[in-house]
């Protein structure tokens, strides 16, 4: 397993010695300056790579940017409307810059509008740790009750629906306020951010985009942009939904294992990959994340190491952040068959500690949601230790 770290670029508060020190061996990074549909220039990506070469005493520091985290797929492209043939091109040349320089693995996802979502961006744990939560009756009242999107209520079972109205009356503007700020302003690494009005008109772009409209729209684009790759020798690992089921009314369409088979089989290509993300499958019971990676394991190309704690069972359910090692997820059975897999390819699969809990000097220092300095390498030694204990006997 090669042990790398999501790092936003030069402003983000986790510097180029803090990685190294925290054992980082690689990067995992994007031009988040750079609007979708838009090429990255070769120029731009080596500005970045030079960012990442460099210590905080100016000489090399020894990191590579291993992984791109993400290469946007724009809407225009989900929709097949406005520019997407355009940023298809786009899209197309900027794999072609990268390859040039030297990336060549490759997250994307498909998720409609929003990217990845939660309700609560520091939920306090017993321990007075800080995770992150999606609550589903908070976010049925935001949907229903603030964004009062047409026939929202037939989206929640009936129970949801009646609590939500009960959670939207004890809500002052405050919390009106930042729970709007927390689904609709983007989380690190989302795409856009949106206003209330703005997402309305958003949400009516894909009115008639159903299921397997976005599937087809999906294979769409990768039938221009797999060939492309695959003359590259590049992947492309689609990352899951997250959460992992519909919502405000846009399909899902990466999010179980079945998902997953049905996108191998309909583009068989060495160019598809797999971003094995155990935190956002996880929130599904039926996602069996070791069983997972032992049968679909030659198609991963990327890891996301993360746990979920599920609070109610349902289609659509609250969960948390839960420490790496205490959620849904057995990550000792999981890194078991991730080092079978890398012991029958003979390479290392990229990981990197996802999320975190905000737990000593983070707090106080506001980190990024999700992203915490202390979090995250307590997650890394964790995940550490157990390759270093299963790996001698796998190998």
């Amino acid at each position: 397993m090669k042990h790398t770290w999501r790092w936003f670029g030069p402003n983000d508060p986790i510097s180029v010695d803090d990685m190294l020190q925290a054992g980082v061996q690689g990067v995992v990074t994007a031009l988040h300056q750079i609007p979708n549909g838009t090429v990255w220039g070769v120029d731009q990506i080596r500005k970045r790579q030079a960012e990442i070469l460099t210590n905080g005493r100016g000489s090399n520091s020894g990191l590579t940017w291993d992984v791109v985290e993400s290469l946007p797929v724009s809407e225009d492209i989900k929709r097949q409307t406005g520019l997407w043939r355009d940023h298809l091109k786009a899209y197309c040349d900027s794999l072609k810059n990268l390859s040039t320089c030297g990336v060549t693995n490759i997250c994307y996802n498909f998720m409609p509008v929003i990217d990845w979502t939660r309700t609560d961006l520091r939920h306090e744990l017993p321990n007075g740790a800080l995770c992150m939560r999606f609550d589903i009756v908070d976010f049925a009242a935001f949907d229903i009750y603030i964004l009062r999107r047409k026939g929202a209520q037939w989206d929640f079972p009936e129970n949801i629906v009646a609590d939500a109205k009960v959670r939207f009356d004890e809500m002052d503007t405050a919390r009106k306020a930042d729970l709007v700020s927390n689904v609709l302003a983007g989380l690190p690494g989302a795409e856009q951010s949106y206003s209330t009005d703005t997402f309305h008109e958003v949400l009516e772009t894909y009115a008639g985009v159903n299921k397997e409209g976005l599937r087809r729209h999906l294979i769409d684009f990768l039938s221009e942009v797999v060939p492309v790759a695959e003359n590259l020798g590049m992947t492309l690992s689609c990352h899951p939904d997250d959460p992992p089921f519909p919502l405000l009314g846009l399909p899902r369409i990466m999010s179980s294992e079945a998902d997953y088979d049905w996108l191998i089989k309909t583009m068989a290509s060495s160019a598809i990959g797999i971003t094995l993300c155990s935190g956002s499958l996880g929130v599904r019971a039926e996602n069996d994340l070791p069983g997972m990676m032992q049968r679909l394991g030659k198609h991963v190309h990327f890891l996301h190491l993360r746990n979920v704690r599920r609070e109610i069972m349902g289609e659509k359910i609250s969960f948390h952040e839960a420490e790496h090692l205490e959620g849904e997820t057995d990550m000792v059975a999981l890194i078991a068959e991730i080092l079978k897999e890398e012991a029958r390819r003979s390479s290392s699969i990229p990981f990197r500690p996802d999320h975190g809990q905000e737990i000593l000097s983070d707090l106080g220092s506001n980190p990024q949601p999700g992203y915490p300095a202390i979090g995250r390498l307590k997650g890394m030694a964790e995940i550490r230790g157990i390759e270093a204990a299963l790996s001698k006997t796998i190998r």
